[in-house]
Order: C-alpha cells, then structure tokens, then sequence
C-alpha cells in the first residue's frame, strides 16, 4: 500500500514541477479602458486600424466599442433601441458587420461600425452566433440552456426563410463560403456543403464546443472542458490534440481560441488564464495570470501583440517575448 502511496505522490511532485517548468511570462501586458463594465463577448480586426468589440448585458443593453488606432483606445457605443447583450458577430465579405443577441435582436452597418442599425429577427430567439456568406443571406444559431438550439436562414430583411431545430445548443457558426459552412454546440459540430440545405455531424462529440479557428482546410476548435481538436482536411477526419477529461492534465474551462500559423496558437479561458502551444495543439503551456476574470475572445493584433476581452469590460494587450 504504502509503495503505491509513494508512486502517487511521486506522480503529483513530477506533475507540479513539470507544470511550473511549463510557465511562461509576459513581455508586456497593457490593460485597454474600455469605458464600459459590461460582458464584452467579441473582438473583430477589420483591417491594420479599425477594430470592433461587441458585448452587452443579457436582457440590459447593447454595448459596441470601435477602434480606428489599431486597438490601442476605443470610444464606447451604446444602442438602447437594441436594449440586449451582442453574443455574435459575423462580417461579410463585402465588409458589412453583423451582431446578434437576445429575443431575435440584430445590429449591423456598413461603414466599418461608424454607425449601426437595429433589426429583429421576429422568433425572438437568443442568438449567439451569425455569419452572412452573401448579401442576401445570413445565417443565425441560438442555444436554449444546451437542451436546444436552431440554424435559422434569413433573407436581407431578416425574414426567415428555413429554421433547423436541434436538441442541443449551438455557440458558433462560420459559413466560409456561401456553399461551405460549420456549426459548434453542446457536445456537436456539424457541417454543410450546400449552402445550409443539409447539415451533417462530424465525428467531434465530447464536450461543450465554444470556438473554432480556420485557416483554409485547417481548423481547430475548442470545448469549454478544455478538449482541444484539429482537422486538416475541412472535417472529415479530426485528431484529439487534449482531452479535456483527462485527470492528469491541468483543468481549463476554455472559451476563445486563434492560431497564428500551423504552430504557434493560444485560447483564453473563463478564470482569466491564457495558453499557449508551439507544437500545433498537442501541448499548451499557461502564462503568467494577469486578471481571474473570464476572457472570452482572444484575437491577434496587426503589429501580432493579442488583445482579450471580458466580463466586466476588461480589454488587454499582451506582448510576447
């Protein structure tokens, strides 16, 4: 007994040594005011200056800050016609931004978030995800408390034209072409090749999907139990890079995730830790915490610092080495 003692002791010292070898530090971190306390849910570069941040209280208000510096200053924007928190963002290929929120709530422009108009989807669904392929089509998802969902396709007036129901939750939808799209949710991640018409389940099925990053064929995609997946064929085959079930490994509750290039990315998570892996995924690494407040999108800047943003209107850039 007490031989099996020691080896489980051993286990946990190696495992704490190796977790603190793992540390890594901060060149730079730089909190950004952002003149607001509310939940900030999305960050979007537009090009080398103008950055967007979405966000809002659930049921209270509507709140988008706007950058033209490279996110270095925002000036606060807030849209009472909305009255509900902004969960999703999409901008489509010609450049126009779309947010969605509570009870079927739209706010989109087109010149670059200068300005925003306010729109109802008329379900009244809590939208959390949105992405227009093309001018006259955009596609919505919504999560019921994870016991149900929907993809809702609408014309440019936001007129529905076909509403999938599900029976799980959906966080994300990244149409990539008008033809070519995904979906993330509770314990799903599904797939189209036909403009939305019909929707099939990829094999990824083990935990709370929150996030996913594409480039190309490549994409990688993240759970809120800390499960981390990459696929380098659009989908059809996936490889578990970390299972976020997995005891001996460090317990994060992820929420936003980016890759740079097939190596080097990073995903923020719900108690203010980032991490990182050099390796593409099969290894990540915690840097230095700054803050314990929840960081729910993370992007990279143009001059490649990152910028996260959260609950409590916290916004930082962080340097690395």
């Amino acid at each position: 007994m007490f031989r099996y003692l020691n080896a489980a002791v051993a286990f946990l010292v190696l495992s704490f040594c190796a977790c603190k070898k793992d540390m890594l530090h901060w060149q730079k971190t730089q909190q950004i005011a952002g003149n607001t306390t509310s939940k900030l849910n999305h960050i979007r570069f537009l090009n080398d200056s103008v950055c967007i941040i979405a966000g809002g209280e659930h049921f209270d208000n509507a709140v988008v800050l706007r950058s033209v510096d490279g996110g270095f200053t925002f000036a606060p924007y807030s849209y009472p016609e909305a009255g509900k928190g902004m969960y999703g963002m999409g901008v489509s290929p010609q450049g126009k931004i779309f947010l969605s929120g509570t009870d079927g709530c739209v706010l989109h422009s087109i010149d670059t978030g200068r300005t925003f108009q306010f729109n109802r989807i008329l379900d009244w669904d809590y939208y959390v995800g949105v992405s227009y392929p093309t001018p006259d089509t955009g596609f919505f998802v919504s999560t019921h408390l994870n016991d149900a969902g929907s993809i809702t396709r609408v014309d440019a007036q936001y007129h529905i034209i076909d509403k999938l129901n599900l029976n799980f939750g959906l966080a994300d939808i990244f149409m990539v072409s008008p033809t070519t799209g995904y979906v993330i949710g509770y314990g799903a991640v599904m797939k189209t090749t036909d403009g939305g018409l019909n929707w099939i389940y990829l094999d990824p099925a083990d935990d709370k999907f929150v996030s996913m990053d594409i480039h190309g064929d490549e994409l990688w995609m993240c759970g809120y139990a800390g499960t981390v997946y990459h696929s380098t064929d659009a989908g059809v085959h996936w490889q578990k890079l970390r299972n976020g079930n997995d005891i001996t490994l460090p317990r994060y509750r992820m929420l936003s995730i980016v890759f740079k290039d097939s190596k080097n990315g990073w995903i923020s998570c719900d108690d203010g830790k980032v991490v990182y892996t050099d390796d593409g995924g099969h290894h990540w690494m915690e840097y230095d915490q700054f803050t314990t407040i929840a960081m729910r999108s993370i992007v990279i800047c143009p001059n490649n610092d990152l910028m996260v943003a959260g609950d409590n209107g916290m916004i930082y850039r962080l340097t690395t080495k």
